[in-house]
């Protein structure tokens, strides 16, 4: 096993997530070392189990590595008593319940705060704890849509479409991951913890940051533009021999490198291409210019020549070529972990690098309930009683 980082090691987290967005906060906190426990309901007692897919498929592996896995079922007084006592405890609980759900299991906020006014609860929805909306389960397909990125996605005129990726739901984890660490750092002053909480509505609206605001502050409604960028030219995606690239031309200076690059550097004083509002005006007159100019080299020898003269360009890469890059090796983003079945395996890294306190991957994602009797152990069971809790189906 890994040395387990030491950022966080100080911290214990009560992991009430399921799905994407409260696992993706949890695991931020269990990569940079804190004890991470990932609560379930015990074998038989939740209908949507198994929800992230096979116990030791790729998601469960990535989402809950780092972590311990406690099984509880929280429906039963006795369960509830034992998460109590473990609060007690505790630095952070994290929940992605519908908020009426923690009401219910009277375990919300105040409950908490009773035992352990330390307690800093993290709960992330579909559409914030209150409001019209607070009791819809949310999903991330869902916010993308209500929170505008699939009306500025895809191609024009041939109506909107999702991200390739759960952008809502990832965000929303790492809002809420910033919102912990930011409460952690209140209560060194305070004494106090406090309730973070985000949905996957508001992280949405927030990711579409520049969209957002040219509604907000010019009232523009942003539409979609397909592969190109909806407010600069040339920047978007051509056609080369062999394949496809990213061309993303700026600023002026850019502008005229770009034209000398492609061996034209008269078209920079062109009157419709002259300016950046231009070019824009006259995108697809532009385009039409610079395909067949594209089409005459491969993708590599076009990133070549652009990366010469300072004009930033890419190729668009299939995932097996994401990670075949050197640049993506060099950075460490496929990082080794082993597990019990299936040997060494790699996954997703943290996206940071930090000079001291490095997050790592040390364990691999726990079987359910696989360390159930330690963390008991831990706050004061005894190994009878831990018998009858389990006889009793409440671990």
């Amino acid at each position: 096993m890994t040395e387990r980082p030491v950022a966080l090691a100080h911290l214990k987290v009560l992991d009430l997530t399921r799905v994407r967005a409260g696992p993706t906060c949890c695991r931020v906190l269990a990569d940079f070392g804190a004890d991470v426990i990932k609560i379930e309901a015990p074998q038989g007692v939740d209908p949507n189990a198994g929800i992230s897919g096979a116990r030791h498929g790729y998601d469960m592996l990535n989402l809950h590595r780092n972590k311990r896995s406690l099984t509880l079922n929280l429906k039963t007084p006795e369960g509830r008593a034992v998460f109590l006592k473990m609060v007690e405890t505790a630095d952070v609980v994290v929940e992605n319940f519908r908020p009426d759900v923690k009401d219910r299991l009277r375990i919300a906020y105040e409950d908490l705060r009773a035992v352990n006014p330390r307690i800093i609860l993290a709960s992330i929805s579909g559409f914030g704890q209150d409001g019209p909306y607070a009791k819809r389960a949310g999903f991330d397909q869902i916010a993308q849509g209500m929170g505008g990125m699939m009306g500025v996605t895809g191609t024009p005129g041939a109506g909107p479409m999702r991200a390739g990726a759960a952008v809502a739901d990832s965000t929303s984890g790492l809002y809420a991951a910033t919102g912990i660490l930011v409460a952690l750092a209140e209560r060194e002053r305070s004494g106090e913890g406090q309730w973070v909480a985000t949905s996957l509505l508001q992280a949405q609206i927030a990711l579409m940051d520049f969209q957002a605001a040219r509604y907000l502050v010019e009232g523009e409604v942003p539409r979609s533009s397909g592969n190109d960028h909806p407010t600069v030219t040339p920047m978007g995606v051509v056609a080369t021999a062999d394949g496809h690239l990213n061309l993303g031309v700026g600023g002026q200076g850019q502008w005229v490198a770009f034209c000398d690059v492609i061996g034209e550097p008269d078209l920079a004083q062109h009157p419709q291409y002259a300016t950046p509002e231009a070019r824009t005006a006259h995108r697809g007159a532009l385009w039409d210019h610079l395909r067949p100019v594209f089409a005459a080299r491969t993708t590599a020898e076009w990133v070549t020549a652009l990366e010469d003269h300072g004009v930033p360009a890419g190729p668009i890469y299939a995932m097996d070529e994401v990670f075949a890059d050197p640049q993506v090796q060099h950075l460490g983003m496929a990082a080794p972990v082993q597990h019990p079945v299936r040997g060494e395996t790699k996954l997703v890294a943290q996206p940071l690098n930090m000079s001291r306190t490095p997050p790592r991957l040390y364990a691999s994602a726990p079987d359910a309930g696989e360390h159930t009797n330690d963390i008991l152990a831990e706050h004061g069971l005894g190994t009878d009683e831990i018998a009858r809790l389990r006889a009793a189906n409440i671990i």
